[in-house]
């Protein structure tokens, strides 16, 4: 059953949307026999006008099917192939409630027919939206009607509650039409939804069908409905009630493509902006059916439709979309003599501009403590999973909304990202997509590269490597943000090490540092481990990475919402997200730069009983009263008793006693709360050891 295991362990999407080229197929008309099985009239049958029947089977009520193909008594798949641009499906249950059936069809979700049936193998993870949801049945409570937004969750592995949160008005805490599939294999959904078709929603989510448990074991009672369950679960999970029906059909059907696609967007897919502050939108084919004459592209947006035409049985247009906040439809139709379809449709594509996030926990930076994020926006995008298993992560080739408060799940990208981004969206009016493959309590070595197999699902830098590729944006990341260190626990040497291989690799995938500003962030962690501020080896490494690397360094001291390790959103990662993005803002966006830059020293000089701290930059500073507390003076036996800021970027000390014979000052920072020393921004003086020069005397 879909046992509660480790959070952790989340599922995605199995199929991309953007079609590959593929063997063409002959058109398969509609038929009721073939050498692979013979179909069964159904209740659907006048829903069905236009479609073929794929698969069908009468199911048990009891499975076990882990592993082995269903015994379906029609199975068409390997003769349909890619060929077909619709899925539908119909169920029918008969029991005590009478005959009840449902009709459900929609955008194809794969191009391979195969996969449109029971999930029964490691990896076949479906879990996403869909487009063009048509639905018709006679069971009380589903909603008739076309053009509905649909969401998929279809795999053979256990599964929990935890909420994606890529639907809106889903439960995290009942088994509902958002759920999170775990490593585990062995109970099995197959389940159909209509929800909202935005974030936030007015609409409650609700079930079309469900089919679960065919393949836990063979002694384990299906659970299954049509419609939303009022008096459980209300996914039909833990139902066990497939013995209460007679008959249990489900049946498979496609519609068959007239044009066979080798390039198009996705559904909410983001194309990273060029020079020109804007993208090129491929779509690309090949007419398949004598019918169609000519196939027509319909680009909208804002009220406003382009229009593009070729009679060619090959053809290839290539729209331009502007870098803004607006979205854009795409419409394919085909013609001809008495013959006119909508082949594809993709909605929500937009061009923008791309990050990635990368790190520990604090860079997965989930609701820990307090407040949600509730800065989400249509137009922050991601793509793909951060589970850090290889097979989830690796079924997920989908695009969807950026989500803050939960890790591992599809579209996860951390609240002080979402943040971030959010402020990017408004301040620039350009959409953004946030691609986050953090993993918390890993040393950096767990996110090293394997140079033999770089795309390999089972390294951290293999899963995030595929999931830019798949998405078509890895040579064009604007910016990648590092968090990471405290479980290296203050060992410089081997994170130093570790980061300089990493970023070698970065700039070696993801491309070189852009003209004019710096593409690599590192923040210096606040603890080294978490709970220690005093151990200052690894941080002062990280702060001359700014000199040595050629990244930026920023800052997490002047947070006052920590706990010892994490953030809480208030204080905490809303204000970081805030400290990043002016940065971003003045190093690629043109923004402005005073009170930006993380106080910095330069150096640190004696004269009697004070130190003067030279800063990097002249930006006016706050001392909060009690900010001499974080100050350590190495080689004498005195205190910091004050520190003041003077103009021209300096702070002054005053110490408990004269400073002959001090080789070094070191800020070390705290937990939690102020006081602080802070820019005009907020930001803290970055953690440091710096030497005296020359030494006080």
């Amino acid at each position: 059953m879909p046992r509660r295991v480790n959070a952790g362990s989340i599922v995605t999407i199995a199929t991309t949307l953007i079609a590959t080229a593929a063997t063409l197929q002959a058109v398969v008309e509609p038929a009721t026999a073939t050498s692979s099985g013979q179909t069964a009239s159904t209740g659907c049958d006048s829903a069905a006008v236009g479609f073929t029947p794929v698969l069908q089977l009468d199911l048990p009520d009891k499975a076990g099917y882990l592993n082995e193909t269903p015994p379906y008594s029609l199975d068409r798949t390997a003769e349909i192939g890619p060929n077909f641009d619709r899925v539908g499906y119909c169920v029918e249950l008969n029991g005590p409630d009478g005959p009840q059936w449902v009709w459900t069809a929609m955008e194809p979700f794969t191009s391979d027919a195969r996969r449109i049936g029971l999930p029964t193998r490691p990896g076949e993870i479906v879990r996403q939206r869909v487009g063009e949801l048509d639905v018709r049945s006679n069971v009380a409570g589903v909603t008739n009607g076309t053009g509905q937004t649909g969401y998929l969750e279809m795999w053979p592995n256990q599964y929990q509650e935890r909420a994606s949160t890529q639907v809106a008005n889903a439960s995290p805490i009942t088994f509902d039409a958002d759920d999170s599939p775990t490593a585990p294999l062995g109970y099995g959904a197959f389940q159909v939804a209509q929800i909202g078709a935005s974030r936030p929603s007015t609409l409650a989510a609700k079930q079309v069908f469900a089919i679960n448990t065919f393949t836990e074991t063979e002694t384990s009672t299906l659970s299954l409905g049509i419609g939303t369950n009022l008096s459980g679960q209300p996914d039909w999970t833990f139902a066990n009630n497939a013995s209460r029906y007679s008959q249990r059909r489900f049946t498979a059907y496609v519609r068959t493509a007239v044009v066979a696609l080798t390039e198009s967007p996705q559904d909410r897919q983001l194309f990273p902006r060029d020079a020109s502050g804007g993208s090129t939108v491929p779509v690309a084919g090949r007419i398949t059916d004598s019918r169609v004459r000519r196939v027509q592209l319909r680009v909208s947006s804002n009220g406003k439709t382009d229009t593009y035409t070729s009679s060619a049985r090959s053809f290839r247009f290539t729209p331009r979309i502007r870098a803004g906040l607006q979205e854009y439809t795409f419409e394919l139709r085909a013609s001809g003599p008495g013959f006119d379809r909508v082949v594809a449709s993709r909605d929500g594509v937009v061009s923008g501009d791309v990050y990635v996030v990368q790190g520990q926990s604090n860079a997965e930076a989930a609701k820990y403590n307090g407040a949600a994020n509730g800065e989400e926006s249509p137009y922050l995008r991601s793509f793909g999973s951060p589970s850090p298993d290889g097979a989830i992560s690796g079924a997920d080739r989908v695009w969807h909304y950026a989500t803050g408060d939960v890790t591992s799940q599809s579209g996860s990208v951390g609240q002080w990202a979402i943040r971030m981004g959010r402020r990017i969206v408004e301040t620039y009016q350009v959409p953004v997509a946030l691609i986050n493959g953090a993993h918390g309590g890993r040393a950096i070595s767990f996110f090293q590269r394997n140079d033999t197999n770089p795309d390999d699902l089972d390294t951290n830098y293999g899963r995030l490597r595929q999931r830019l590729a798949a998405a078509g944006v890895i040579s064009q990341v604007r910016g990648v943000l590092w968090y990471q260190g405290e479980s290296d626990n203050d060992n410089a040497p081997v994170h130093i090490a570790g980061f300089t291989s990493l970023l070698q690799d970065w700039r070696t995938d993801f491309g070189r540092d852009i003209p004019g500003g710096s593409r690599y962030y590192v923040y210096q962690i606040r603890t080294a481990p978490c709970g220690n501020t005093t151990a200052m080896s690894l941080r002062e490494a990280q702060r001359q990475l700014g000199d040595s690397a050629g990244v930026t360094v920023l800052s997490t001291t002047g947070l006052s919402g920590h706990d010892g390790c994490h953030y809480g959103y208030l204080g905490g990662y809303r204000e970081m997200g805030d400290h990043t993005f002016a940065v971003l803002a003045r190093d690629l966006y043109g923004g402005p730069s005073a009170g930006v830059a993380p106080p910095n020293p330069a150096s640190v000089s004696a004269s009697g009983s004070q130190l003067v701290v030279q800063l990097r930059s002249t930006d006016p500073l706050t001392v909060d009263a009690g900010a001499a507390a974080d100050f350590r003076v190495e080689g004498v036996a005195v205190t910091v008793s004050s520190v003041a800021y003077q103009p021209g970027g300096k702070l002054v000390l005053t110490l408990s006693g004269p400073a002959a014979g001090a080789t070094a000052l070191t800020y070390h920072g705290h937990i939690g709360a102020g006081p602080w020393i802070t820019n005009a921004t907020g930001t803290g003086l970055l953690a440091f050891t710096v030497p005296i020069t020359p030494p006080a005397t």
